[in-house]
């Protein structure tokens, strides 16, 4: 699993015009799925996401989590994380899971930010979806299990 984190002021999602999820600061998380990924993957990728440090502690040094500033999580779907654009002009999607594989990791992976003690919105698996959000930084990193 990937997951493209952005530390952000703020990041809401619309589907169809409709603000579906939406936080104040903290991460937008855009998650990624290939095929020989779990839930085991899921819960390690989101303990990882949870306990990176990436927000200024009290000198102003990347050495605080989202945990320890009390943020939030926005969690969105993006199968494109896995596109392979090495040949060509048009990105390959062999490597992203199918659907029906991919979306309950995903929401395995809000569950496991959850269990941490995260507060998560999320946008709609498989919608088109309008991600709206202020990079905080910048600062945006790929996050790997």
């Amino acid at each position: 699993m990937r997951a493209l984190v952005q530390r952000v002021t703020g990041a809401r999602v619309r589907v169809d015009g409709e603000i579906v999820g939406e936080i104040g600061a903290g991460i937008c998380a855009l998650v990624g799925v290939t095929h020989d990924d779990d839930e085991a993957a899921a819960v390690r990728l989101a303990s990882k996401v949870w306990h990176l440090r990436i927000f200024p502690d009290d000198d102003g040094q990347m050495n605080a989590s989202v945990a320890a500033v009390g943020g939030a999580v926005l969690v969105v779907s993006q199968f494109t994380l896995y596109g392979d654009t090495r040949r060509g002009r048009r990105p390959s999607w062999a490597a992203a899971a199918a659907p029906a594989a991919a979306e309950p990791l995903v929401r395995a992976f809000s569950d496991a930010l959850r269990a941490l003690g995260a507060t998560v919105a999320t946008g709609v698996f498989g919608a088109d979806m309008a991600v709206e959000l202020v990079n905080d930084g910048p600062v945006t990193l790929l996050v790997e299990t």
